[in-house]
């Protein structure tokens, strides 16, 4: 039996020399500047044109759900508190704000957003609450681009109960399907059901049009639906099997947000590539501490045809090949901003989110966190470099913590990405680039995200989304209390 990784934490290295040892001790090829620019220098501060508009940042706001709209997916007063602090980060690129969900039984939880008529006042107040922080702390809005990301949750639906799947999946998974309580093919969407889903991305589009959203995001990640369909290599036709059929559905659905709203601006958040799903090592593992990482075995499911951007001979590997065409085919579309992850967090979590600590229903690092940092970092490289013209927005930068403004300023001097996204660790911190960047401003410690997992680890037990260790609102927060009692390993 090997023993648990032993992780060298991120606040130990006090200096950007003991970073660069580090890296070296890992054999990690990550560049960082030795210092912030400060001013309107900052390679953070420039501005990047979008389509007759211009964005006056480089840094962006992943999207993120709270589980904390009414169950009629209307909005309640954390989430405008959120989407306020979206405002106040000074990121001029807010992505998505939240996964809206395109129709009430492709929610990810009974208290996600949903985007239809119903909510359509209570959306715009908070784009309203965002533009009005924004305006009062920077001046203006004009340089600001907001986008709504549309979902359908897929395989992680649970729109009824927060404890019951009731996934609706792409195609069956050898490995996935036990874990979501896939029994039944009945639950594989059928063509006629993917054509009444086109039919609500097109009406959730022009909601957001109306509304006054810049883009939607026709979301594409973390093994939500749309991300599955890429991988349906196993499905049958028109909607699985050859690359053609397997992105059928975002063709249909951009010509159709086309025809309705033809002033839209569209974008994707893309896994830009996955691998095999991941389970805490059962030897190692203990009541309440799930063990590090590791592979489920897929030895006799090779060649491996069920995920998007993998190598199908060794799936612990990616492969860019596809993910390659998919950009192009953007291109051809006129989607001309992609916001690349990677994996999934329900299933492969080291990959998509690096992390210190695990959620709940994840794993203890079985490597380095930086590693998984540094392979999402080289792969938008890549692809920038392949697709200049595109607007790539880059991910996975959470887990630098201090040294974060270092190695985002490196990669956008050098034109290896476009904009730095920033997720979770906005809520407690959300103007931690705005100081970096500003004349003689100091960035916080006690702010910053130290990926203590609780934001995910709180709504995969039912409890509501936020920095329960860091931010002062969430702390005296009334799920709290139980979100302790679940780390714990007690029953609520």
């Amino acid at each position: 039996m090997s023993a648990p990784y032993k992780l060298v934490r991120i606040p130990s290295l006090k200096t950007v020399a003991d970073f660069r040892a580090h890296l070296k001790s890992l054999n990690l090829d990550l560049g960082l500047d030795d210092a912030i620019i400060q001013g309107d220098a900052s390679p953070l501060r420039q501005k990047i044109a979008w389509r007759g508009r211009t964005i006056g940042n480089r840094w962006a706001i992943h999207p993120m759900e709270g589980w904390d709209g009414t169950t009629t997916g209307g909005i309640t007063e954390p989430m405008l508190r959120r989407w306020k602090r979206f405002g106040d980060s000074g990121a001029k690129l807010i992505w998505g704000g939240e996964a809206m969900a395109v129709r009430p039984d492709g929610r990810a939880n009974m208290n996600q957003l949903i985007i239809n008529d119903e909510n359509k006042a209570g959306i715009a107040r908070l784009r309203d609450m965002l533009l009005h922080a924004h305006r009062e702390k920077f001046g203006a809005t004009d340089d600001l681009v907001i986008g709504f990301q549309l979902t359908h949750s897929g395989r992680f639906c649970r729109p009824n109960d927060k404890k019951r799947w009731e996934s609706r999946v792409a195609y069956r998974h050898p490995i996935l399907d036990a874990k979501f309580n896939v029994t039944s093919d009945d639950q594989v969407l059928t063509d006629d059901d993917l054509k009444r889903l086109v039919e609500d991305y097109i009406a959730a589009a022009k909601i957001a049009a109306d509304i006054g959203a810049d883009f939607v995001d026709i979301k594409h990640c973390h093994g939500y639906l749309l991300h599955e369909f890429l991988g349906a290599f196993t499905r049958p036709s028109p909607y699985g099997g050859s690359f053609e059929n397997r992105t059928r559905l975002v063709r249909e659905i951009t010509a159709g947000i086309r025809a309705v709203a033809p002033n839209l601006g569209l974008g994707v958040r893309l896994s830009a590539f996955d691998l095999v799903p991941f389970k805490p090592d059962p030897d190692l593992s203990q009541p309440g501490k799930p063990g590090p990482g590791m592979p489920e075995d897929f030895s006799h499911l090779l060649p491996y045809r069920y995920q998007f951007g993998i190598n199908q001979e060794n799936p612990l590997e990616y492969d860019l090949r596809e993910t390659k065409l998919l950009l192009q085919l953007f291109s051809d579309l006129g989607i001309d901003l992609v916001n690349l992850s990677a994996g999934s967090p329900y299933y492969n979590p080291h990959i998509q989110r690096p992390a210190a600590y695990p959620p709940s229903d994840g794993y203890q690092p079985h490597e380095d966190p930086l590693i998984s940092v540094v392979r999402q970092i080289k792969v938008v490289q890549e692809l920038k470099a392949a697709f200049p013209k595109l607007i790539l927005v880059g991910t996975g930068y959470s887990y630098l913590q201090e040294y974060l403004p270092h190695v985002a300023q490196y990669y956008l001097r050098s034109g290896a990405v476009d904009l730095v996204g920033i997720g979770r660790m906005v809520l407690s911190y959300p103007h931690m680039l705005a100081d970096a960047t500003a004349e003689g401003k100091l960035l916080e410690p006690k702010l910053i995200c130290r990926t203590f997992s609780d934001c995910t680890t709180a709504p995969r037990n039912g409890l509501r989304s936020g920095c329960y260790p860091l931010d002062d609102y969430y702390k005296a927060f009334e799920d709290a209390p139980k979100l302790k009692e679940i780390k714990s390993g007690k029953k609520v």
